[in-house]
């Protein structure tokens, strides 16, 4: 039975996301192993509403400040030399990266 990586991304841009996913395919292709993905997850929108006014004076108009946080997942076999070459890749700081292996 072979082993399985699950890679989870999420970060605020996706065009950085795009990029690992990228590289992540690059890996598999030059080490051989099978890579299904990245599967696009849901867009979680975070909506902040804050008044205009700061001292409550006039009418109730509001600001909504708005940040997106998208998702891949990635399926990668758990091979050793593909592990530790993803362990290399620079990942920006907003991007976060989860990876759990599975059997």
């Amino acid at each position: 039975m072979k082993q399985k990586a699950r890679i989870k991304l999420s970060g605020v841009s996706p065009r950085e996301l795009d990029g690992i996913c990228q590289q992540i395919k690059q890996i598999a292709e030059r080490t051989g192993v099978s890579i299904s993905g990245p599967i696009p997850l849901p867009t979680r929108r975070l909506v902040v509403p804050c008044r205009k006014s700061p001292d409550g004076e006039g009418s109730e108009t509001f600001d909504h400040w708005e940040m997106r946080i998208h998702k891949r997942l990635i399926d990668i076999d758990a091979d050793e030399r593909a592990l530790r070459q993803l362990m290399r890749i620079q990942v920006p700081r907003d991007v976060n990266i989860e990876i759990v292996l599975e059997s």
